[in-house]
């Protein structure tokens, strides 16, 4: 059996399509199903049990003989929320137990960190683990991912395989239900669809031009090829980044966005929300020497082939993964 928690969120339901993909179908589905909006995510998946994000550890104490890897997805992801306990219980506290159910049952861990841990770069996007304690998280969020990441490499006692992944932009199908924090490929879709045109956010920043931010866009597609990758390697434990490698600028993407739907761009400017604009990260690209290094030659998908595929083949059609 195969956990995953977070199953009937974005990345999560993704995940399991590919496991089914690759033959897998004992999967236990651990989440809050209780919001009904994430429902669609799951349809059509081979899942044995969905256990309730609360009763997880119960579920391990009775049937952890049976497990045989745990990919920890879950999380809370809002990173306009600014209530610091929240983080705490569902980021620190939950994953800590994880961990620690990892240890005393034998269980390999792969777990979802952020690239939101670098903060506005200041050190670089390097996954090298002597500078945690140095990073500047910009939001609760970022640095929730980033406490626990300091905590698992203080841990004398380790599960016998772990990795913490840094997911840097991903963008990709199983969104719908994701709101304000959907990607902004999604946001372009949706926008063009209604208006045949798309706003992005002004620069306040005069290094970067209006448009010209620039992020690491990841396909989900590639990141789950990722996780797949370290389930069946299971060796050289630590804290990876997981980014495409390459900065785009928000310009680009939604430019392919427009090509994808076929239409002319048309693109316009407004201002940063004044309540993220002082946390707002103008560049980020992952440096992916350590994840390449252990072995991982496969190729990421380029923003534009990134993009084409998710709008012509989900966003278009309302398709899930």
């Amino acid at each position: 059996m195969i956990i995953v928690t977070g199953a009937a969120g974005f990345i999560g339901s993704g995940l399991i399509s590919r496991l089914n993909q690759d033959g897998f179908k004992s999967i236990i589905a651990v989440d809050d199903f209780s919001k009904i909006e994430k429902a669609e995510n799951l349809e059509g998946k081979t899942i044995q049990e969905k256990v309730e994000r609360t009763e997880l550890f119960n579920w391990l104490d009775n049937n952890n003989r049976d497990v045989e890897f745990i990919f920890h997805i879950g999380a809370r992801t809002d990173t306009t929320e600014f209530d610091r306990e929240i983080f705490e219980e569902l980021n620190v506290r939950y994953s800590k137990q994880i961990w620690e159910k990892c240890i005393a049952y034998q269980i390999p861990l792969v777990y979802a960190s952020s690239a939101a841990t670098y903060g506005l770069g200041e050190h670089g996007y390097d996954d090298n683990e002597s500078t945690l304690s140095q990073l500047k998280p910009l939001n609760p969020y970022g640095d929730s991912k980033n406490e626990f990441d300091i905590w698992a490499l203080q841990q004398e006692k380790k599960p016998f395989f772990w990795a913490g992944l840094k997911f840097f932009n991903v963008y990709g199908p199983n969104e719908y239900h994701k709101g304000r924090m959907a990607s902004v490929v999604m946001h372009a879709f949706n926008q063009i669809n209604k208006t045949e045109k798309m706003k992005l956010f002004r620069s306040h920043n005069p290094d970067f031009k209006d448009g010209e931010q620039m992020r690491d866009f990841i396909y989900v597609k590639d990141l789950i090829d990722v996780c797949i990758f370290f389930m069946h390697h299971r060796k050289n434990s630590g804290i990876y980044n997981l980014g495409s490698g390459r900065a785009r600028t928000f310009k680009d993407l939604v430019t392919s966005t427009f090509n994808a739907m076929g239409k002319t761009p048309d693109i316009s400017y407004i201002d940063t929300p004044e309540d993220i604009r002082d946390k707002y990260q103008y560049f980020t690209q992952a440096n992916m020497s350590k994840l390449r290094s252990i072995g991982f030659t496969r190729a990421f998908t380029s923003l534009e082939d990134g993009i084409d595929d998710y709008v012509k083949n989900y966003l278009a059609t309302g398709a899930y993964l």
